[in-house]
């Protein structure tokens, strides 16, 4: 079993990850700055195999003691998506590179890292499949810090990148702006949904999936090491219309279409994920198994009564 530190373990994917990695029982150090707060890691505390540290990675003081005595370290902690990135460029490229920087700075060769890279690197891509082969093209403050640490960390030697798809699923730290979330939230919660680009299609992963390609990665690192692989499924590969209807399918709503609006990463391909594939690695929740489970976790979102009472 290894000592595994979580950067940024706290957030959407790291509390997910988090509780796959103890539940396979390695020991977890979660370093996470908190900034929407640490109540998906709460159902952790219990086990003696969770420690928390609350600090940020740019932090060499912090960083150093959170990397002393690991095994593994599991680089989560960005700031993620084109919009947040864009509402302050400079704090994006300190956190994405710079605390990439100050993590490897502070790590022994030894220690492994795994990445949570983007599909997002890719920018515009040719028709066909998007492959690991073709050159990265970021369009946005986003894809190009993600790139940026990306290679700071494959370049270090003894590191494996996955470039993930689009996140889906529940998590103990729920987010509803990722796309397949936030259609079954408007779909359930506000009974309808607005779908703009209905034709630009995506490839996604639910988030234990995520969890189980950093445990496979873990467990074929001799083989994965210094490399960068694509993680979704060919099978996960949907227009936002067909999203729409599979939500529709499952619970009625009112379904309607807007224009054409802007995706500064232009995620709008098919990728290819035979590289991962080839070593045996499969995501394993289907899109409609996701559904079905937003569908019946919508439910448990803070909820505030319409007539005020608590």
């Amino acid at each position: 079993m290894a000592n595994v530190l979580i950067t940024g373990g706290a957030g959407y994917v790291g509390a997910v990850v988090t509780g796959a990695f103890l539940d396979a029982g390695h020991t977890v150090t979660v370093l996470d700055r908190l900034d929407d707060g640490g109540q998906g890691l709460l159902g952790y505390v219990p086990q003696t195999r969770f420690r928390f540290l609350a600090g940020d990675v740019r932090d060499e003081r912090v960083v150093a003691e959170a990397v002393r005595g690991q095994d593994v370290l599991l680089h989560l902690a960005a700031i993620v998506g084109f919009g947040e990135c864009n509402a302050d460029p400079r704090h994006a490229e300190s956190v994405n590179v710079g605390g990439t920087r100050t993590l490897l700075a502070a790590r022994d060769p030894g220690q492994l890292v795994l990445y949570a890279s983007t599909g997002s690197v890719y920018g515009a891509v040719p028709a066909g499949l998007c492959h690991e082969g073709l050159e990265p093209t970021p369009l946005s403050q986003y894809g190009s810090t993600k790139l940026a640490a990306e290679r700071l960390i494959v370049e270090s030697g003894n590191a494996v990148a996955f470039r993930f798809a689009t996140a889906f699923g529940m998590s103990p730290s729920m987010r509803i702006d990722l796309l397949v979330n936030g259609f079954v939230y408007s779909a359930k919660r506000r009974g309808y949904l607005v779908v703009y680009d209905k034709d630009a299609r995506r490839t996604f992963i639910h988030v234990r999936d995520m969890a189980r390609a950093f445990l496979f990665a873990l467990d074929h690192c001799d083989a994965m090491g210094g490399q960068v692989y694509n993680a979704g499924s060919e099978t996960l590969n949907h227009t936002k219309d067909e999203i729409a209807k599979l939500i529709l399918a499952r619970h009625q709503y009112f379904l309607t279409y807007g224009p054409v609006g802007v995706d500064e990463d232009q995620r709008d391909y098919a990728v290819s994920y035979e590289k991962l594939g080839a070593l045996g690695f499969t995501t394993e929740i289907s899109l409609e198994e996701g559904i079905d489970e937003l569908l019946r976790g919508m439910d448990l979102l803070h909820y505030r009564a319409p007539y005020g009472d608590a």
